[in-house]
C-alpha cells in the first residue's frame, strides 16, 4: 500500500459526530421527520428519488452544526430543527447538482442519483429541493434566517462557477482556490451555524463566533476531503478515489505538487490535468509525486491551520457537553478516512 495512504488513514478517531447524533438524537429524530414530510410529494418521481438519497445515508454534519451550536446557546430548538432540514435540503441539492455537472458515477459508496434516474431528473429533483428548502426558511418567519440561508445559497452557486472557471487551470493561486472552497463548501458550514445562534437570540460575538467556527471548519473539511481524493480507501471515501483528478479538478494535493514540481512533472500535470490526456497508470504516478514531495503532509496541515482557527472560536461559547464534542470534531474533519 502507498505510504500516502498509510499516512492519511493512519490515524483514525472515532468519530465524534455519532456521538453528536447520539447526545442530540432526540433533536435529529424531528429533522429527520422534517426532512422526509418536506421530500414527499405527489410526483412519484420526487419520491423515489427522494428515498434513494435518504437511503444513501450521510453524516448529516451540516444540520447537526445547526443543533449544535443552537443546543449550546440555549436556543429554540423548535426552529433550530426547521432551519437543520433547511440546511440539508440545500446541500442535498448541490450534490445532485454537482453529480451531473462533475459526470460523478458514485456517490456515498453506492451508484449517483444521476446514473440510476438521469440527469435531467436529477436537476429538476435538486430544483424541487432547493423550492422545499425557501418553503422551510420562509416558515421561520424570521428575515434574518431567510438572508444568511438565501445568501449561501447564491454564494455556493458562485463557488460552483467559480470552480467550474478554474477547471483545468494549473496556475490558479492558493488565495483563488480558498476562495473558490470557502464559497462552494465553507459558506454552508458558517451559515449553519450561524442560523442556531440566531435562534438563540446570541449578541453578534456569540453569532460571529459561531459564523467565523462554521467557516474555518468548512475549509478544513474541503481541504482534507481533496486531499483524501488521493490517498483515502475507496469504500471509506464514499466516493471513487481519483475522481478529482479524472475530472481536472484544481485541489489542494494538484497546486501544492504543482508548486514544486520539476521539468518532467510539470509536463506530466499539465498532459492530465489542462490537456486532459490521461492514460493507464497515471494516478498512481500521480499518487507517486505526491508521495515524493511529501504532499499528503502538507496538504492536511493547512487543513489543520484552519481546524484550530475553528476550535479558537468555540472558546466564548458556553461550556457543555455538545461543544466538549464540537472540539473533537475539528480534529475529526482532518483527520477522518471518508
Amino acid at each position: 500500500m502507498l505510504k500516502i495512504m498509510e499516512a492519511s488513514v493512519a490515524y483514525q478517531p472515532v468519530s465524534p459526530l455519532e456521538d453528536l447524533s447520539s447526545l442530540l438524537e432526540q433533536d435529529m429524530e424531528c429533522v429527520n421527520q422534517e426532512i422526509l414530510t418536506r421530500m414527499t410529494s405527489h410526483v412519484p418521481l420526487i419520491n423515489n428519488i427522494a428515498r434513494y438519497l435518504i437511503s444513501a445515508g450521510g453524516k448529516r454534519i451540516r444540520p447537526l452544526l445547526t443543533l449544535s451550536i443552537a443546543s449550546i446557546l440555549g436556543g429554540d430548538m423548535r426552529r433550530a430543527h426547521g432551519l437543520a432540514a433547511t440546511v440539508e435540503f440545500i446541500h442535498t441539492a448541490t450534490l445532485l447538482h454537482d453529480d451531473v455537472v462533475d459526470e460523478s458515477p458514485e456517490r456515498r459508496g453506492k451508484a449517483a442519483a444521476n446514473e440510476v434516474f438521469g440527469n435531467q431528473a436529477s436537476v429538476l429533483v435538486g430544483d424541487f429541493l432547493f423550492s422545499r428548502a425557501f418553503q422551510l426558511m420562509v416558515a421561520d418567519k424570521s428575515l434574518e434566517t431567510l438572508k444568511i440561508l438565501s445568501d449561501a445559497s447564491a454564494i455556493i452557486a458562485e463557488g460552483e462557477v467559480m470552480q467550474l472557471q478554474m477547471q483545468r487551470e494549473l496556475e490558479t493561486s492558493w488565495e483563488q482556490y480558498i476562495d473558490m472552497i470557502g464559497a462552494k463548501t465553507a459558506a454552508l458550514f458558517s451559515a449553519a451555524c450561524e442560523v442556531g445562534a440566531v435562534v438563540s437570540e446570541a449578541d453578534g460575538n456569540l453569532q460571529k463566533a459561531a459564523y467565523d467556527f462554521g467557516y474555518n471548519l468548512g475549509l478544513a473539511f474541503q481541504i482534507a476531503d481533496d486531499v483524501l481524493d488521493y490517498a483515502a480507501d475507496q469504500a471509506a471515501l464514499g466516493k471513487m478515489v481519483g475522481d478529482d483528478f479524472r475530472e481536472g479538478k484544481i485541489s489542494a494535493p494538484v497546486l501544492l505538487a504543482y508548486a514544486k514540481a520539476d521539468a518532467m512533472e510539470k509536463q506530466f500535470w499539465k498532459r492530465t490535468i489542462t490537456a486532459g490526456r490521461q492514460e493507464d497508470g497515471d494516478l498512481r504516478q500521480a499518487q507517486q509525486i505526491l508521495e515524493k514531495h511529501q504532499i499528503i503532509e502538507e496538504g492536511l496541515e493547512k487543513a489543520e491551520i484552519y481546524a484550530q482557527k475553528a476550535e479558537k472560536s468555540l472558546e466564548i461559547l458556553p461550556a457543555s457537553p455538545v461543544k466538549d464534542i464540537l472540539h473533537r470534531v475539528t480534529d475529526y474533519v482532518v483527520h477522518r478516512a471518508s
